[in-house]
């Protein structure tokens, strides 16, 4: 606790300590008077629809804003986004197809309608061969020039919270809610394998925020 190590932290020194004397010494498997902490349960960044906006709209460079446009829009993860290949989207069916994401399964996201002609400006101009994402000279784009993207983005649309490109998939999946969507497609287009672990957009989402009434309101101040 002085050192401020995480919580996932400890509980990694705990089992390294159990494994050690247990499998690698191949002591008696026996309980340890150690009390586990608990996992912190924090929300996830969510931006909303206006700073999504001022995101988009600062963002110049057709390729970084394809690939912003791809988090947001299908919420993707960063290894999802640089494994995608050409061939994976389908104007015709309107879908991605995710190969291989998290847990090695594949699946289909929706394709946005609006992310069309920026993908044909981005096509056109940079004339990618197999990925749909390429490095300088070829091959899949780096993860550190994707970071380095959704950080300048960030700072110039003018946004105070701590945004990643994982903030982009939290949101996807936040503003799908709002608008309506089934929890169980939210959870298959994130590609989760519980619904347990979709079930945390339940407490970021402001839907039904404006029929709540603070009780401060009722007074005569």
């Amino acid at each position: 606790m002085e050192r401020k190590v995480s919580v996932s932290i400890q509980n990694q020194a705990i089992n390294a300590i159990k494994f050690y004397y247990e499998r690698v010494l191949s002591g008696k498997r026996k309980f340890y008077f150690l009390e586990r902490p608990r996992k912190e349960k924090t929300l996830p960044v969510v931006l909303s629809q206006e700073e999504m906006v001022r995101l988009f709209r600062c963002v110049d460079n057709k390729k970084h804003k394809c690939v912003l446009m791809f988090a947001y829009s299908a919420g993707l993860r960063r290894g999802e986004i640089l494994r995608l290949k050409i061939t994976d989207i389908d104007r015709e069916r309107m879908s991605i197809r995710v190969s291989q994401s998290k847990g090695r399964k594949d699946r289909y996201v929706k394709l946005s309608h609006k992310i069309l002609p920026h993908l044909d400006k981005y096509l056109e101009e940079y004339k990618p061969v197999d990925y749909l994402f390429e490095g300088a000279v070829g091959g899949e784009y780096s993860e550190g020039s994707v970071q380095n993207i959704i950080h300048d983005a960030v700072k110039a649309a003018g946004i105070k919270k701590k945004a990643t490109l994982h903030t982009l998939r939290h949101t996807y999946a936040t503003h799908s809610l709002e608008d309506g969507a089934d929890l169980r497609y939210i959870q298959e287009m994130l590609g989760h394998s519980s619904s347990r672990t979709t079930e945390i957009y339940t407490h970021i989402t402001q839907k039904g925020f404006d029929q709540i009434k603070s009780p401060m309101d009722n007074l005569d101040l």
